[in-house]
């Protein structure tokens, strides 16, 4: 199943570090088979509220992101974001081509 990386970035403290994380980020997740998928574009709120910016990496599998949050590579940059941008950032697993969500509906229909 491909897995996501989802982060919703708030109060980016503009900072030179911030532009080099970014710079470095790609190299950082491209051998474990990241992708950017969203990369800090504009949204529209359609329901509740979302303050900040979106950045969504997706990858082959869960194994594949957890390898790349954990490497040597992204931990050495990582504090280059986290001094200067709050979020949440969260690892989901997606579902496979032609997913149908009914066995959900036939779950929540016998409680």
């Amino acid at each position: 199943m491909p897995a996501y990386i989802i982060a919703n970035l708030q109060d980016a403290a503009p900072h030179p570090e911030i532009a080099d994380y970014i710079e470095q980020l790609p190299g950082t997740f491209r051998p474990y088979g990241g992708r950017y998928l969203v990369h800090v574009t504009s949204h529209e709120v359609l329901e509740g509220s979302w303050a900040g910016s979106v950045v969504m990496i997706g990858f082959p599998g869960v194994a594949e992101a957890r390898a790349w949050w954990d490497s040597p590579a992204y931990r050495r940059i990582a504090p280059l974001r986290s001094r200067h941008i709050k979020g949440d950032i969260i690892l989901i697993e997606g579902v496979p081509e032609g997913y149908d969500p009914s066995g959900a509906v036939q779950a929540l229909r016998a409680e």
